[in-house]
């Protein structure tokens, strides 16, 4: 026992195989890319990224560099492979997903007119499917009129990700049952010192069954590099805000911080009507840790935000509004969305009317399940509450009439930074 704490960097590099085998499978998951996708963006990150993963693999499995180096260096080096020379090329070469000229558009539309939404667009391509809080990241390009990584909205996206997610870290409370755990472990191991006596808590941490690890913040590094995520930081960047802050928003409500809840389920809510299922989950959580009052706090600042932020341009033009916002997106406008992955909704759907009103029945009981479950067993940490919201948000992309793959990256992201973040801050 004491000389495996002594000398924790065993385990650390007894996991370097298997984080090279990880990276070896996301090379080969990006290698598909350039021979099967038929969007070029896609084809140049896929070229990109996979030689990106395949010098993650190879550091992975170098030694030196501490306990954790090898798994360390490696998620890094896969974030800057896979993630900002493919963002770099594809920003400097002006290449990117139709998402990205549709939020520079928004942009120019809302400084011109006031309204992001073209009151007659002559095709999908000029559909705007989002809420006028997205339109922000197009307004650096609508101010500077010009191009580069100043005013492309997908940097800006990915600024808005990553301080989301810095500052859901750092709200993230740890697990109480990790701390007392890491409490016992050193009274019962207190030959484990360092110099002049000093208890090394790290290393005692890291005998603690279910603790945290050394990797923890590479492992975060790695969720960030993945496949998913690293096509749609490099591509695209549309989820990626609302991501980051319905992670805040669940760091906040775990920590019972119901305002500041509040306020980042409101940002979230005018940016896409994807993130109003977490008003619900939010609330149920302070609810059941923090009392009703709180729980009723949060619920008004959510909801009054997103109202105010969406209610003028409802007012003003309510006809392009809905018709770009809500029913484009669900296979309900003048022209099929692009969205139009094998999942189960959309093949119902397409089966005509009867499979689209079974597609929308099924999602409306898959959203009354999850309702009926945050009364009957509310969620009462983080985690709990970000796998009921990835579980809730997972069953309406899957059952909605129009969906992508992509989509399912969200709820992914969502369940597992929670509890890679919440294992961190327990040390």
């Amino acid at each position: 026992m004491i000389d495996h704490l002594i000398r924790p960097g065993r385990r650390v590099r007894e996991r370097r195989p298997w984080w090279c085998a990880g990276w070896l499978g996301c090379a080969g998951w990006a290698a598909l890319f350039p021979l099967l996708s038929p969007l070029g963006p896609h084809r140049a990150w896929g070229a990109l990224a996979a030689v990106g993963y395949l010098l993650a693999a190879a550091v992975a499995l170098l030694p030196g560099g501490g306990p954790a180096g090898g798994p360390a260096r490696s998620a890094w080096t896969a974030l800057g492979g896979a993630v900002l020379l493919p963002l770099a090329w594809l920003v400097g070469t002006g290449a990117g997903q139709s998402e990205v000229t549709v939020l520079a558009r928004a942009g120019d539309l809302l400084l011109a007119h006031g309204s992001p939404y073209l009151d007659a667009p002559a095709g999908p391509a000029e559909v705007t499917p989002y809420l006028p809080g997205m339109a922000v990241f197009g307004l650096p390009h609508a101010l500077l009129r010009q191009g580069g990584p100043v005013t492309d909205p997908r940097v800006w996206c990915a600024a808005a990700f990553l301080a989301a997610g810095w500052a859901a870290w750092r709200a993230l409370p740890a697990r109480a049952g990790v701390r007392r755990a890491a409490r016992r472990a050193a009274r019962r191991v207190p030959a484990v010192a360092g110099r002049g006596g000093a208890p090394l808590p790290g290393r005692v941490a890291d005998a603690v069954p279910g603790g945290p690890r050394r990797t923890g913040g590479a492992a975060v590094v790695a969720l960030v590099a993945s496949p998913p995520m690293a096509l749609g930081l490099a591509a695209s960047g549309i989820d990626l805000p609302l991501t980051g802050l319905l992670c805040l928003a669940l760091a906040l409500g775990a920590s019972r911080r119901a305002t500041g809840a509040g306020l980042a389920l409101a940002a979230s809510g005018a940016l896409k009507w994807t993130a109003w299922p977490a008003v619900a989950v939010v609330v149920a959580l302070l609810a059941a840790t923090a009392g009703r009052r709180a729980a009723l706090r949060c619920g008004v600042v959510a909801v009054g935000g997103t109202v105010a932020s969406v209610l003028p341009w409802l007012l003003v033009a309510p006809g392009p509004l809905l018709r770009q916002v809500f029913a484009f997106p669900l296979g309900r406008g003048p022209w099929p969305t692009p969205a139009a992955s094998p999942l189960p909704g959309r093949l119902l759907a397409d089966l005509g009317p009867a499979g689209w009103g079974a597609a929308v029945g099924l999602l409306l009981l898959g959203g009354a399940a999850v309702a009926v479950s945050l009364l009957l067993r509310p969620p009462r940490c983080a985690v709990a509450a970000a796998d009921r919201l990835a579980a809730g948000l997972a069953l309406a992309f899957l059952l909605a009439p129009a969906g992508r793959f992509g989509y399912l990256a969200l709820p992914l992201f969502l369940s597992a930074f929670v509890r890679l973040a919440v294992r961190r801050r327990s040390g």
